[in-house]
């Protein structure tokens, strides 16, 4: 490094500049499940957290997750230039079931390595998805976005209903039990919990009354229902908002 007479700023030597690495070849992508290349977990934890920041800890124990029940974390991998090195992680994406949908999959957290993004390699990503998920008897894809809805139409994807991503899949819960599951309507009326209070007087009217029970959870990946008149969504505006209230848009494809 060389540090120009009165400059303020560091000005590299082109003599000491790292090589850049080169574009990987599209032909000889592959994707892979997380949880089958663990020595690979720290570089996909770096892609992610290079779009969404989050603790190190918690994106590592959330890949750590992935199985092949689902939830399932998969990597666009390219060859490194050197033989004996690692792959190089292009891209990651992750699949979850759908309650009351054995046939589809939820797709999440889409992300291609930021130097190597305009070049094709998120197409081919999305493509990559829907052949693993076909091979495995799945036909349908849904999805969320916030600011790539015309990319996703021009691969094919519509505008649709929101769905119920499960948070975890057992590796003893079998498909047909999925079916099992009522459908929801959106949007779903809240549940009611059972009385406590009423049923604390009755058996000890002499003692102080229990606390109201805690207010439900909301379901994960479901956004809050839509106001009464809204229209719906379409390319330009959305009914549908994410946990931060930001506006998303709800897509899906047959495959």
């Amino acid at each position: 490094m060389t540090l120009s007479p009165g400059a303020a700023e560091m000005i590299p030597d082109p003599a000491h500049q790292p090589e850049e690495t080169p574009v990987p070849n599209l032909a000889e992508l592959t994707l892979e499940p997380v949880h089958c290349r663990p020595e690979l977990l720290d570089a996909c934890a770096d892609l992610i957290n290079e779009q969404w920041p989050r603790s190190r800890a918690s994106r590592l124990h959330s890949l750590g997750q992935s199985s092949d029940a689902f939830p399932l974390c998969l990597m666009l991998l390219s060859p490194h230039p050197s033989p004996e090195a690692a792959p190089i992680v292009v891209g990651h994406a992750r699949l979850s079931r759908v309650l009351d949908r054995p046939q589809s999959l939820l797709v999440e957290t889409v992300v291609v390595a930021r130097a190597l993004r305009g070049r094709g390699f998120g197409r081919r990503l999305m493509e990559g998805l829907e052949v693993f998920a076909k091979a495995r008897g799945f036909c349908r894809l849904h999805l969320t976005t916030q600011d790539q809805l015309h990319f996703y139409a021009h691969l094919g994807y519509q505008l649709s209903e929101p769905v119920q991503g499960l948070v975890f899949t057992s590796r003893g819960l079998p498909a047909t039990l999925l079916s099992a599951f009522p459908r929801a309507s959106y949007p779903q009326p809240p549940c009611k919990a059972p009385n406590l209070t009423a049923q604390a007087a009755t058996r000890a009217p002499k003692g102080p009354p229990l606390p109201p029970p805690p207010p439900l959870p909301e379901l994960l990946t479901t956004p809050p229902p839509p106001k009464a008149g809204s229209s719906p969504q379409s390319l330009l505006e959305t009914q549908y908002r994410d946990l931060r209230g930001c506006p998303i848009f709800w897509m899906e494809k047959d495959i």
